[in-house]
């Protein structure tokens, strides 16, 4: 028997298959082999095209069934991961009415303070646990102000994993993660956030009926199962955003765990079991997967927009033939610091950790005479690591502790330079562990179906990959890492 878990990211879908014995992967692929294109219709925005992303759902599962030759009828659930934050509008033949505005689109910001303002940042912070911010009910609030014709056409208004799901299904639903994520949750109320919508002046029945997270959601359909080539019925049952489930792939469940990631953007994902938020709403506190009205689990989270989509973008500069790896190289034959070149890694839109400024990525220091290629490599890599760090130090003083740190095995973290510096800078032990979202998804889904009996069986079956620690001698970061402070603090 074997569980299928999807990871719908805005870079690629990747998807696993998971041997429900053992706790294997028994196959993983993703697709496109090149990375989805991103339109930026005016400078600040961000959307795809929801219909491309079910393309590619169809063709990851019938590679990943031609890779495994696994027969059909021996997987029994499925699980979806995907990219938070976006909105997704459909009709009530649930044609989708406009692209996705996804994570990184900050066309929304202003609209977020006006409804700061109008519901009062004490009792929004306080029943959200965050500003309404650039997130998706803001979005949705754009639309009808910007676009009335479409937004008049709305039947249900969901997250890209929701719309994943419907395809699978041909059911609209979504969950309290997920509205959380989306700002239409209320913590203190334990119900939709009455006061979002009526500031922003939205209907409740625009937004989908809630399933739970990790449980039977709705089945396969027909159409899905002739398109995938799944069977028919059976359930899909987990759902979750990237990060969330980026860290309950690593086990990251209980209060004093955390997560990490390095993909498009970058992520510290730290598990509380109190109703924590920033004053600044710098930093972003949702519903964790485990999370239930009355017991609290709360993922604090820390988002970088511009991580691993910078380190990509000097990859491609440095020529086609380029791979991570031979960047690493090049790098490290630079010192740290990069002998005074800094990188701020804020070009791919409204920065959080910086109030929704958009300083944009810059290249400073720069002396013709002494930096080249591979300047500009380590201090790209560099930078994105003192974004972290930056970010990091918000955690702590919301009281958070950042001892250890889970990652994964497929992102940023595989490399040596960006993980000691995060290491050394910020006096944490990273464990890596062989996983990835979609592998996470498969299990939880397990879970949700009830073949699997609880979410350790997750844990149970991380297998270790490598650990890095602390540099002994801090003092060159940390000279780098000032002059980086330096940098930022000139273009904000």
């Amino acid at each position: 028997m074997y569980s299928l878990g999807y990871d719908i990211g805005s870079s690629s879908v990747k998807a696993a298959l998971v041997d429900l014995k053992t706790g294997n992967a028994i196959g993983r692929t993703s697709y496109p082999s090149q990375e989805m294109p991103i339109e930026a219709p005016e400078a600040g925005w961000a959307e795809q095209a929801p219909e491309y992303w079910w393309h590619c759902v169809v063709q990851v599962t019938q590679e990943l069934l031609r890779q495994t030759r696994v027969d059909p009828a021996s997987i029994q659930c499925v699980g979806i991961a995907y990219q938070m934050h976006g909105l997704v509008l459909v009709d009530e033949l649930q044609r989708v009415l406009r692209p996705s505005i996804i994570w990184c689109d900050s066309r929304a910001v202003g609209i977020g303070q006006e409804g700061l303002e109008a519901i009062g940042q004490q009792q929004a912070l306080r029943c959200l646990l965050n500003s309404p911010g650039n997130f998706t009910a803001s979005k949705l609030r754009w639309v009808q102000q910007h676009e009335p014709q479409v937004y008049e056409r709305i039947h249900k208004a969901m997250l890209p994993g929701d719309y994943i799901a419907m395809r699978l299904t041909g059911t609209i639903q979504t969950t309290i993660t997920g509205l959380s994520e989306g700002i239409f949750w209320d913590f203190d109320q334990q119900s939709l956030a009455q006061q979002v919508l009526g500031v922003y002046g939205i209907d409740p029945q625009l937004l989908p009926e809630i399933a739970p997270a990790i449980g039977k959601q709705a089945d396969v359909c027909s159409k899905a199962s002739e398109e995938t080539g799944l069977p028919q019925g059976i359930p899909v049952s987990y759902r979750a955003g990237d990060q969330p489930n980026n860290a309950l792939s690593l086990g990251v469940l209980n209060p004093g765990e955390v997560a990490a990631t390095g993909g498009t953007s970058g992520v510290v994902y730290a598990v509380t079991d109190k109703l924590l938020f920033d004053p600044l709403s710098r930093v972003n506190a949702f519903a964790h997967v485990n999370y239930a009205p009355g017991a609290p689990s709360i993922g604090v989270l820390m988002c970088i927009n511009g991580a691993g989509i910078q380190y990509n973008w000097l990859r491609q500069l440095a020529g086609p033939q380029q791979s991570y790896e031979s960047l690493e190289v090049e790098a490290a034959s630079v010192p740290v610091g990069a002998e005074g070149l800094a990188a701020l890694p804020f070009g791919n839109g409204a920065e959080r950790i910086l109030q929704d400024k958009m300083p944009g990525a810059q290249l400073c220091g720069i002396d013709f005479n002494r930096h080249h290629k591979a300047h500009v490599i380590r201090a790209g890599l560099e930078g994105v690591a003192f974004a972290f760090i930056y970010g990091m130090n918000l955690l702590k003083e919301m009281g958070l502790q950042l001892d250890v740190i889970r990652v994964g095995n497929d992102n940023l973290f595989l490399s040596h330079i960006f993980s000691n510096t995060v290491a050394t800078l910020s006096g944490c032990r990273i464990e890596m562990f062989k996983t990835t979202g979609a592998i996470g998804a498969a299990g939880a889904a397990a879970v949700g179906a009830g073949i699997w009996g609880s979410l350790d069986e997750i844990k149970n079956h991380l297998e270790p990959v490598q650990t890095f620690t602390p540099e002994e001698n801090k003092e060159p970061y940390q000279t780098a890492y000032q002059l980086w402070i330096n940098a930022l603090k000139n273009h904000l």
